[in-house]
């Protein structure tokens, strides 16, 4: 199985892969496919949309995201990958940064059984696969507040990622939004209320992507600068169902909490 597609979207992200690396890539297309047999994991199943949409499109924020950890030695930088489903974009990235601690995060159980079974074929180490929903897990004491960068390649809107996202991020962390070019101006406002009220701040957009390759993308920096309040995330299903954004009817109490943050700042 050759890996073209890899090889020279790596060379275009100014990057490079070691022949171990490699080797995982290719181990990680074949089961990815073998799977996919049994277990609906992805609708990309050809070699080839498996190297740029799923590798490639996972590494584009690859650069930024090494420029965002300068200063931490990879050994102690900690991710989270929410909404991971078959290791996106995760599992890539750890391959490429395989010092740095990561955790995937997907309430689908046969999903997460398929990261447990490539992260043993990959032989790759310090990564831990949690079977929950984030509205679950950012409330337990282990997770809350614990990651130096929480990132989501999951088609949901910025505000609700922001609700499910932020309450993983230590203060000083940051969130990785990977989001398409459409329509971001009209999510950066909605999502305003959501950003401040769990204690972020844009840090910037900025373009990625393999041009090359058809493949365009936008990630948006949010900073980690105080903590989220204890009440948030909202229970299941709430974060996508009412978004906390400023064209809803925002509750009395969020108007209050909001009000009290922006006082204390």
């Amino acid at each position: 199985m050759g890996m073209e597609k890899l090889v020279s979207g790596i060379s275009s992200l100014g990057l490079e892969l070691t022949a171990r690396q490699l080797e995982q890539f290719q181990l990680y297309a074949a089961e990815l496919v073998r799977w996919n047999k049994s277990v609906n994991l992805t609708a990309i199943t050809s070699y080839e949309q498996i190297q740029t949409e799923h590798f490639l499109d996972s590494l584009t924020v690859a650069p930024v995201l090494k420029e965002i950890m300068a200063g931490i030695p990879q050994s102690e930088a900690s991710l989270i990958d929410i909404g991971s489903g078959a290791g996106f974009p995760g599992i890539p990235l750890k391959i490429l940064l395989p010092e740095v601690k990561l955790a995937l995060l997907d309430s689908q159980g046969k999903k997460t059984a398929f990261l447990h079974h490539i992260i043993s074929q990959l032989e790759i180490r310090n990564v831990e696969v949690i079977t929950a929903r984030a509205e679950d897990a950012a409330h337990q004491e282990k997770y809350r507040e614990q990651f130096h960068i929480a990132f989501s390649r999951a088609t949901g809107t910025l505000c609700t990622m922001v609700e499910l996202a932020l309450p993983f991020c230590r203060i000083g962390g940051c969130f990785m939004a990977q989001k398409t070019a459409s329509c971001i101006q009209a999510e950066l406002d909605d999502s305003s209320v959501a950003v401040e009220l769990l204690g972020g701040r844009v840090q910037r957009v900025q373009e990625v992507g393999l041009w090359g390759h058809r493949i365009q993308r936008l990630v948006v920096l949010i900073d980690k600068v105080q903590s989220t309040p204890e009440k948030y995330p909202r229970r299941s299903g709430m974060p996508a169902k009412h978004p906390l954004t400023s064209h809803n009817s925002t509750p009395l109490h969020t108007a209050q909490s909001l009000a009290k943050r922006k006082a204390t700042m």
